[in-house]
């Protein structure tokens, strides 16, 4: 079989896998995302999920973690592994969260690496240099996991660009945002954004379609936000009559999660 057509064939596994989890009837759907982060959380998140039957997405970033590794290293593996088995869907944050930094002439990109061997410099790079670095997400998933990782991405920072947007389009990827509801905060400063106060402004706003953005730990939190948050706001919003999807079931992203990443 053709690598291409093992992808699309892995794909379509999981995707069947993850809609016979998924709530049926959900006809007011929120679409809760997690970037990747220091993981401290993950455990914790991965449980309230469990526990209220629900399907998030997550964006995959090699990112250092609070054990001294980094989240996708070997020691992780497993967990996304059970991700995969509770129904979750997945795309690329870029493997070393690389923050574009500006455009430049010829399609070309101005970006800094997060983490790696590069981290902090700043890099010129090639729409094919881009693609790369999003595939390397997604092979790593799929060396983990054994699951094929659907063609979409989350620009770290959520900045983007015309010309890092083309850059993606070009080896099949589509960028995944966030509604402005769906900031839910946790990575703002705890002793300005209590944890009362980014549930209870969630609670308020969040609204049907809406996609929401959370993190698997961050640095410089202090009063963590999962579960404290993450538990009581999935309850409210269920209260309120409103179900959780994945991006799978978005409009604007069912057709990508159902296509195969293109080869390089």
């Amino acid at each position: 079989m053709h690598r291409a057509s093992e992808r699309g064939a892995l794909l379509v596994l999981a995707l069947s896998a993850g809609a016979a989890l998924a709530a049926p009837g959900c006809d007011k759907p929120v679409y809760l995302t997690f970037d990747t982060g220091h993981m401290g959380v993950a455990p914790l998140v991965a449980d309230v999920l469990q526990r209220h039957q629900i399907q998030a997405t997550f964006f995959l970033a090699n990112e250092r973690s609070l054990d001294g590794g980094s989240s996708l290293d070997d020691r992780w593996a497993p967990w996304w592994k059970a991700r995969v088995a509770d129904g979750h869907a997945f795309g690329s944050h870029t493997f070393d969260h690389v923050v574009w930094q500006g455009d430049r002439p010829g399609g070309r990109l101005a970006v800094k690496p997060g983490f790696g061997p590069q981290a902090g410099r700043l890099l010129d790079w090639s729409a094919a240099d881009y693609c790369a670095e999003l595939q390397r997400s997604a092979a790593r998933f799929t060396a983990m996991t054994g699951a094929p990782m659907a063609p979409l991405f989350r620009a770290p920072g959520g900045k983007t660009s015309p010309n890092l947007l083309a850059a993606a389009r070009s080896c099949g990827y589509a960028h995944v945002g966030w509604a402005p509801a769906g900031f839910l905060g946790d990575e703002l400063p705890s002793d300005r954004y209590p944890n009362a106060r980014l549930l209870d402004q969630a609670l308020k706003n969040v609204k049907a379609g809406d996609i929401l953005l959370a993190h698997l730990g961050i640095w410089s939190r202090q009063d963590a936000w999962a579960p404290a948050v993450l538990e009581p706001l999935v309850a409210g919003l269920k209260s309120r009559g409103l179900c959780f999807a994945t991006l799978r079931e978005h409009p604007d992203y069912r057709s990508a999660s159902a296509t195969a990443p293109l080869a390089h």
